[in-house]
């Protein structure tokens, strides 16, 4: 199997490649050849290809920038994955798209599942969202795959956030209204590989697919599962605030765990447990360090 990978820079990316099937040829473009601020560029390189399968890995990711950076986050989030998803459907490539948990308004308590009513709370979910209606649009053979509260070894996250923070200081404030799945990034990576070879096989199944980490945690009870995990020799008290007590310029969902049912139908991926994963990642950061 041959994919192309855009976003080779970031979090699921370097994943991608390190979680690649023995036998796979691996074309990975990072910003300094395929800029997603250049849509047309990137669906070049999709039109030039003879990949078997193109994975969409980029996107612009910071949630409370987007809301002043209005154009560049549609630009990456909504016009680039149109323009690739276009460029697969005309060469009859499957095309595989990462989304978020964000299309949701956090309403409710139980997980969302995929034919939920989507309401984005700020930009960067309603540029998400667009992305996901453009892919769909295109025509092609495609698979978006929600996910949420992305980790690893690798770039800028929450664990190692905290990590860091938590060789600091002895107390940290950290937000407990705000509820979802964790989700390690090999973990997003292996499932993305799963359905890249589904598809490459002919059996692949076109649509929006939940996958996220189990079981639903807040963030003040993942930071604490984060240094239970972690070898410091002093843990820092965490102090359980409201969101409320920390105010972002984005809006967040308060209760943002996926159904990940669909995708376990079409394509046998069970819902990871991130404590497994989180275990993982925290011993690839303290052997690095």
């Amino acid at each position: 199997m041959k994919a192309l990978v855009f976003g080779t820079t970031g979090q699921l990316g370097i994943e991608l490649a390190r979680t690649a099937p023995p036998g796979t040829l691996l074309l990975a473009f990072g910003r300094e050849v395929a800029d997603l601020t250049h849509p047309e560029a990137c669906a070049a390189l999709v039109a030039a290809t003879d990949a078997d399968v193109v994975i969409n890995a980029a996107a612009y990711t910071a949630v409370d920038a987007a809301e002043t950076d209005r154009e560049t986050a549609h630009r990456v989030n909504a016009e680039a994955p149109g323009a690739m998803a276009r460029a697969s459907a005309a060469r009859a490539i499957p095309f595989l798209h990462v989304s978020t948990d964000y299309v949701f308004d956090g309403s409710g308590t139980r997980p969302w599942r995929e034919d939920d009513p989507v309401a984005p709370l700020g930009v960067y979910g309603a540029t998400k969202l667009a992305g996901e209606r453009a892919v769909m649009a295109a025509g092609g053979a495609h698979a978006i795959l929600r996910t949420s509260w992305v980790f690893s070894a690798h770039g800028r996250n929450f664990v190692k956030t905290m990590l860091r923070l938590g060789a600091e200081r002895e107390t940290l404030p950290v937000v407990d209204d705000q509820c979802g799945g964790p989700t390690a990034a090999a973990d997003i990576a292996r499932a993305l590989w799963t359905i890249a070879g589904t598809f490459a096989g002919g059996r692949g199944t076109s649509g929006v697919f939940h996958y996220a980490g189990a079981p639903t945690v807040s963030w003040a009870g993942f930071a604490e599962a984060i240094f239970a995990a972690s070898s410091l020799p002093r843990k820092p008290a965490i102090t359980r605030i409201s969101t409320a007590g920390f105010p972002t310029p984005a809006r967040r969902p308060a209760h943002s765990a996926l159904d990940c049912a669909r995708i376990r139908a079409a394509y046998g991926i069970e819902q990871p447990d991130w404590r497994a994963s989180l275990a993982k990642v925290i011993r690839e950061l303290e052997a690095s360090a």
